[in-house]
């Protein structure tokens, strides 16, 4: 189920979401609610992200395996070529 919401906008943006509207042949409605679901998932994603990043962080602090950065790239690059390479040793433990 769909809810209605009212979005404020300056008469400038209105009229640029309605040009790009019709440039790709859809509703400024549409164009409006694509545009939201990605700002949306992108800041779900970067919220992710920095979650994770400090618990990695944590985890170090608390004497969790650290890798060299050029042991993980090289790692990296041979599962890109399709290979299978044990991982890389931890640096420090």
């Amino acid at each position: 189920m769909t809810a209605t919401t009212t979005l404020k906008l300056t008469e400038k943006l209105k009229a640029r979401i309605a040009r790009l509207a019709k440039q790709k042949g859809q509703s400024a409605h549409s164009l409006m609610v694509q545009a939201i679901e990605r700002e949306t998932a992108r800041e779900e994603q970067m919220r992710d992200f920095v979650r994770e990043a400090l618990a990695s962080k944590a985890d170090v602090e608390a004497g969790g395996a650290v890798y060299r950065a050029e042991d993980v790239h090289a790692w990296m690059e041979r599962l890109a070529k399709g290979e299978k390479p044990p991982r890389p040793a931890p640096w420090r433990r």
